[in-house]
């Protein structure tokens, strides 16, 4: 994010982005380093790893906001700004799980919950949306590609941490928000970021059109329909589709530890003509089962 409430693209402030990348980049190194057999990588990496997670919650931390904020180079002080980087940390799982309040303000409409998506910077602060628009501002209007940042760390959040700040209903709504944004005229289209209570895009066709660097299909597959990547030959299918929202979904002709895998939703069974509930295929042949839309593992594939 360019220009911002908390600061500038000029400006070497750490942020929780960037400390959530490098982290996630360690954490990347250290897991491909044991899989070369490399041990004193492995341990590098994993130190390194933990020391950015450590600096991080000690000096990103605002427990005025409860919320990981931009720290000021000049001052050494926070920007005393909550912005939607606030989130990147979940992306890679960085926080420990006294750090989830900081999702209280996801929902709330005087912070992030704005009529057409997540605002890129707390509603309530008085530099909301005043650095005019159209040249990388991103003091408050919706940014798709930031939205999808923050679906995938909700959906972190939502698998592997035990927390009431927000639900797989919560993660729905937003995904909502998210979808129904990507038009222009009653048509298909993608920009770069609009205004959050009209939905207008803010950027010309000239530099604006087909924006599409976000990660649309991650948040359906991985979210929503909810198989969640594994290291091992084990499916893990944890779907974030709240209860009573749809009878019926299929996620075919995935490749996945060299299986072609299926996942299935059929409420009633007469859908797909393949059990009542949901149902997880390998090669075609089934390998877990639920008549409820509830978390299956330990589904083996080797």
């Amino acid at each position: 994010m360019e220009e911002t409430i908390s600061g500038g693209r000029k400006e070497k402030n750490p942020r929780p982005s960037i400390n959530g990348y490098m982290y996630g980049n360690a954490r990347a190194l250290s897991a491909i380093a044991k899989l070369a057999g490399d041990s004193t990588g492995t341990g590098l990496y994993s130190r390194k790893a933990d020391s950015i997670k450590v600096e991080a919650q000690q000096k990103l931390w605002n427990t005025k906001s409860n919320f990981f904020e931009v720290r000021k180079e000049k001052g050494d002080t926070l920007a005393q700004v909550m912005e939607e980087i606030g989130f990147i940390p979940w992306y890679f799982n960085l926080p420990d799980a006294k750090y989830s309040v900081a999702w209280k303000k996801l929902m709330d409409t005087k912070h992030f919950n704005a009529p057409i998506g997540i605002t890129t910077a707390d509603r309530s602060h008085p530099g909301f949306r005043t650095h005019g628009c159209c040249k990388c501002e991103w003091d408050g209007a919706v940014w798709p590609f930031a939205s999808a940042q923050t679906l995938t760390a909700m959906a972190n959040l939502l698998n592997n941490y035990k927390q009431s700040y927000v639900s797989k209903n919560d993660y729905y709504t937003q995904l909502q928000k998210y979808a129904q944004s990507q038009h222009k005229d009653g048509k298909p289209y993608i920009g770069e970021y609009m205004d959050e209570k009209t939905g207008q895009w803010l950027t010309d066709d000239k530099r604006g059109r087909y924006y599409n660097h976000s990660t649309f299909n991650d948040l359906v597959i991985s979210g929503l329909i909810g198989l969640r990547p594994r290291a091992d030959n084990i499916i893990e299918v944890n779907p974030l589709l709240p209860t009573g929202k749809w009878d019926w979904f299929a996620l075919d002709n995935i490749l996945y530890h060299g299986k072609i895998v299926t996942i299935i939703w059929d409420k009633t069974g007469k859908k797909y003509g393949k059990g009542k509930g949901l149902s997880v295929w390998a090669d075609g042949k089934l390998v877990a089962s639920s008549k409820k839309s509830v978390k299956v593992d330990r589904c083996f594939i080797s």
